[in-house]
């Protein structure tokens, strides 16, 4: 199977088709300006030392500092975190704000590790890259697996590196460490936003049968928001399993159902089916939140939603797009729908640079204006060009990235 890094030139060269731009801008956005590995020794509880494999991967700074999260995951390696970076460096584009795009991660299982081992290995990687990282330079965040708690470690160890204590070289901390209020759930509610600026326009219905992938951070969120606005959860899972109702699921209970099993299977009320196969669950909406490469061309026919919204990054390969769109099935893509996790950072990083503390209400308030503005952009776009929204809004980010990069 193609790397990540190959999915994401195959879709910038679909993308580059339908508008001019200059050679050398197409041979220059093709290449990361920097990729970083690094080795992090740590001393494991046992008295043993291991050294992980860390990663920085910095895209496109033209319209502004380096901005993405770091990932720690036992298969995350260089060429998935490139591709991470460079649909960043576009993500921030799509929605105009002040950022480029990177992306970091270590391989690593974390649930394998203590407490005092994984705090031990997150300053480990702030030491080994904080001459490259800043507030300035590049911001890091939350990925797969990383949280608000190791933010605050990465961004305290910066502190006492560079005496910078503003916090703003990293975004997705806690509160009491300067964090944004509505940070938690903004990749969420970013995409609702972009759902309900673009529903009526996809053909979907007022109430919604949605099915989530991935009960993760983002897929939790979603479920809620969708339910508290009067749309139906039908089916939700994790990596271990799915589970399927029909008439709806009880989110508030599922969660507590995962929080005390660790996992959606075995719920009672629902059905409980393997976890890959609740892509095929039939829907008006089905809302990717897990990893990449989920919808493959050797799955796509299966797929029976109308319009699939990815809060994954990179969920879709290019040859399912190609498969959707001519079965008429809309996606919304990444690089927009889940774009207000990285907006909520740079209010975030504003916030921490000015001394500012900003309502959730202000920061939701910000964050809608600038998703529905984008998604109806978007939508124009395809429309205009006869293409999907992806290619759209690939167009869009790539127009506005050229414009920034010329003399």
């Amino acid at each position: 199977m193609p790397t990540p890094f190959e999915h994401a030139m195959n879709q910038l060269a679909r993308a580059t088709k339908l508008c001019s731009f200059t050679a050398d801008f197409l041979e220059r956005i093709a290449h990361p300006n920097r990729q970083i590995r690094v080795s992090i020794p740590v001393k494991m509880d046992n008295g043993s030392l291991r050294v992980f494999e860390g990663y920085r991967v910095q895209f496109n700074n033209a319209r502004g500092p380096y901005k993405g999260g770091i990932r720690y995951h036992q298969d995350t390696d260089i060429e998935e975190v490139k591709a991470l970076a460079f649909w960043m460096a576009l993500k921030c584009a799509v929605v105009g704000i002040p950022m480029g795009g990177g992306k970091g991660g270590v391989t690593v299982n974390p649930k394998e590790l203590s407490k005092r081992e994984l705090e031990a290995l997150s300053r480990g990687w702030m030491r080994a890259l904080y001459e490259v990282v800043g507030p300035q330079k590049d911001v890091p965040a939350p990925d797969v697996n990383t949280t608000p708690e190791i933010m605050a470690w990465m961004a305290n160890e910066y502190g006492k590196l560079t005496g910078d204590m503003s916090g703003a070289v990293i975004t997705g901390k806690p509160l009491e460490s300067g964090g944004s209020a509505g940070r938690g759930t903004a990749t969420a509610q970013g995409g609702y936003y972009v759902f309900e600026a673009l529903r009526e326009k996809l053909g979907l219905p007022e109430s919604c049968r949605v099915v989530i992938q991935g009960f993760g951070n983002a897929g939790e969120h979603a479920a809620d928001i969708w339910t508290k606005a009067g749309h139906k959860i039908i089916a939700a899972s994790d990596s271990k399993a799915a589970v399927v109702n029909e008439d709806g699921l009880d989110i508030a209970v599922l969660y507590e159902h995962k929080k005390a099993t660790g996992s959606v299977g075995g719920f009672a009320g629902a059905q409980t089916i393997e976890s890959s196969e609740v892509l095929y669950v039939p829907c008006d909406l089905l809302v990717p939140a897990a990893l990449e490469n989920q919808i493959r061309a050797d799955n796509a026919s299966r797929i029976q939603a109308k319009v699939i919204l990815e809060l994954a990054n990179g969920p879709t390969t290019p040859e399912a797009d190609d498969q959707l769109f001519e079965k008429g099935i809309h996606v919304v893509p990444d690089i927009l729908a889940n774009a207000g996790g990285v907006t909520v950072s740079t209010f975030e990083w504003e916030q921490n640079l000015k001394g500012e503390s900003w309502s959730e209400a202000d920061v939701f308030e910000k964050l809608k204006a600038i998703m529905v503005r984008e998604a109806q952009a978007i939508f124009d776009r395809a429309k205009a060009l006869n293409t999907d929204l992806r290619r759209a809004a690939f167009v869009i980010a790539l127009e506005r990235i050229q414009s920034a990069m010329q003399p």
